[in-house]
């Protein structure tokens, strides 16, 4: 312990130091100045009268309040301490006349105090910084806890240990297990504050112990290496210096610590490098490794094998959350799947508008005016919107097969029986034709000639309308817009009859075909296209069934509004635009922009981009489609296909 005895620059340290030799106290005696410090040893302060003036009541209480001890000289004729001192800042006072004895006890007790209250600051300072140390491991394991990205997890790890030991690098190795269950450390992620451009190569290394990660890795045990180029030379592991050679480095101090988690069992291996005095310098030659490095404490062992359980059970839980979210994502695929198989005609629509629906929510993410300026969609709600574009029309299931892939007018059956009935038609017509022949032709052959042009001419316009019928029903049975005048015809047909074979009259069209066939546009009727609508709400039911967790709660409400208006013209709960979320609002744009532009469905052709902008746009017109996302919508380019859809 050294000892330090400040004096002011007028007085006479001569008595003073005779007094020290005497007593065998060796101090060093230093002039002060008018900024007071208490130095790394014990300090005590002689304050003579003259010097009273130079020294504030603030530094001397600094000074004393940073572990050093006050003793005040008196002035002649003073017969006590002036009271505008406190008593406080003072360990003495020594009048005028004083001797030698009195001088060496007053110091012995100055020291002491300045001792007691160095040992007071110094203890203040350690629980200081270790209040500081908790506070720091609290933040980093809240931050740990609440990071969701494995690979910003893993940063986020390696750049605090780097932070709280004020070290230049560091590395970071996981656990991997090989098909063959054989197990092996990856080198997973390197940082350099001094030599950032070294690279990042992931490799596997043995899980042994002829590597020092290997080595902590394989015994579970800390270790602290304060120069990695003078191993002992007994050690089992080695250091590979092909780096530090390549980039001008020089590792030097190392503390490796391994990741253990709940089970106790190693699952990395956190590598800290180069302990600095200064964070934040930069070691570029070899002198400032020298000035810089200092070897890591066995208090940081202790804090930094803290640090590693709480990123070891981090890291095992964002694993976890990873294959939670894998063994989910392969669900909503197979559920999309399903819905495909049932509807083949519109495969690969779920993911196309999801994946659209999610370009939108990125474009308003980020926008900086506008009416969405101030919406922002964090990763999960990102996740979220996703889910529920792929899940969207899942409640098609609860619709009939042949309701859901209906491409014409008449169900296939009820088409085949028409054209069953017109064949029927025809061939009773051909047989009667031939029956009245044969019928003259027994009564004889008088006028026969004239009779077979009339019954053919007869016979030719029968089939001509027979013909028509077939025709019409033809061209009624297609999606489109029923033309004029054919209803009118239909239900001519309608009214004309034949004798089936057990000889009752039918219509050439039942009431069901008639109005199937009259169907004005589309090959839905209303009850069918009720049945379709009522989708959504199987969609809804289907996803409330879900014990979402809170970041996907909103999925089944984004998929019930996507086929609502903002007007009030949607179904099936015919809602308004203060109902509508805004992901159900992107998803409408992009729902309606696929279905028009989709080349498989078979009750519709496809319509070119511009079209379906053009159609989108007209119903923005209407209040229907948010005017501020279309136009986004188009401002983006959205609508260009994405490959990866």
């Amino acid at each position: 312990m050294s000892y330090t005895l400040l004096y002011p620059r007028r007085y006479d340290i001569a008595p003073i130091k005779g007094a020290l030799e005497h007593s065998g106290v060796l101090a060093e005696p230093i002039q002060a100045q008018k900024d007071l410090k208490t130095g790394n040893g014990i300090t005590v302060f002689l304050l003579d009268a003259p010097s009273r003036a130079d020294f504030t009541e603030e530094a001397l209480r600094s000074f004393v309040n940073g572990g050093g001890a006050v003793i005040a000289l008196g002035a002649r004729g003073e017969q006590d301490l002036p009271d505008e001192f406190g008593t406080d800042l003072l360990a003495g006072y020594l009048g005028v006349q004083h001797g030698p004895k009195q001088l060496l006890l007053t110091l012995k007790t100055a020291y002491r105090e300045a001792a007691a209250r160095a040992e007071c600051a110094r203890a203040s300072r350690e629980a200081e910084n270790l209040a500081t140390e908790v506070d720091d491991l609290t933040s980093i394991g809240m931050a740990l806890t609440t990071e969701r990205d494995y690979n910003a997890l893993l940063n986020l790890i390696l750049l605090n240990a780097r932070r709280l030991t004020s070290s230049d690098a560091g590395s970071l190795y996981l656990v991997e297990s090989l098909e063959d269950e054989k197990k092996v450390l990856r080198f997973k992620l390197f940082a350099n504050y001094s030599r950032p451009e070294i690279p990042l190569v992931e490799f596997t290394m043995p899980l042994d112990k002829t590597s020092i990660a290997g080595f902590v890795a394989t015994t579970g045990e800390p270790l602290v290496i304060d120069d990695a180029y003078f191993l002992p030379p007994d050690s089992e592991y080695t250091i590979n210096r092909s780096i530090d050679k390549k980039y001008g480095y020089r590792t030097k101090s190392m503390l490796t610590i391994p990741m253990t988690d709940h089970k106790n069992k190693v699952i990395g291996v956190l590598q800290l490098i180069n302990r600095k005095l200064n964070f934040d310098a930069e070691l570029r030659y070899p002198e400032d490794f020298d000035e810089q490095v200092i070897p890591y404490t066995h208090r940081l062992v202790h804090l930094v094998s803290a640090l590693a359980g709480q990123a070891a059970v981090s890291i095992e839980n964002s694993q976890l959350y990873e294959d939670i979210e894998r063994l989910f994502e392969g669900f909503v695929r197979a559920s999309v799947t399903a819905i495909e198989q049932r509807d083949p005609t519109t495969s690969g629509h779920s993911g196309r508008v999801a994946d659209k629906t999610v370009r939108l929510a990125e474009v308003v993410d980020q926008s900086v005016d506008g009416k969405y300026r101030n919406v922002k969609f964090s990763r999960e709600e990102i996740r979220e919107i996703r889910y529920a574009g792929l899940l969207h029309d899942f409640g098609k299931v609860g619709v009939r097969e042949k309701v859901l892939v209906k491409s014409k007018k008449l169900y296939p059956p009820d088409l085949a029986l028409v054209y069953r009935r017109y064949a029927f038609i025809r061939l009773k017509a051909e047989q009667e034709l031939f029956r009245q022949r044969v019928d003259f032709l027994e009564a004889g052959r008088e006028g026969y000639e004239g009779f077979k042009r009339a019954m053919e001419e007869e016979h030719a316009r029968l089939m001509e309308d027979l013909d028509r019928f077939m025709a019409l029903v033809q061209e009624s049975n297609e999606p489109t817009v029923l033309p004029e005048g054919n209803f009118d015809e239909l239900m001519r047909y309608a009214e004309k009859y034949y004798t089936d074979l057990e000889g009752k009259q039918q219509p050439y069209l039942e009431d069901d075909e008639v109005r199937f066939l009259s169907i004005r546009k589309g090959s839905l009727d209303e009850a069918e296209r009720l049945e379709i609508e009522s989708h959504v709400t199987h969609t809804y039911k289907f996803l409330l069934q879900i014990p979402w967790t809170k970041e996907l709660g909103n999925i089944p409400a984004i998929a019930y509004g996507h086929h609502e208006k903002l007007n009030g013209a949607g179904y099936p709960r015919r809602i308004t635009a203060e109902e509508i979320p805004i992901q159900a609002r992107m998803m409408t744009v992009a729902d309606i922009f696929d279905a028009l532009t989709a080349s498989d469905r078979p009750y519709k052709r496809a319509v070119s981009t511009e079209r379906a902008l053009d159609i989108l746009s007209y119903e923005v017109k209407d209040g229907m489609v948010d005017p501020d996302l279309f136009d986004m919508f188009v401002g983006a380019k959205i609508y260009e296909r994405n490959e990866s859809a």
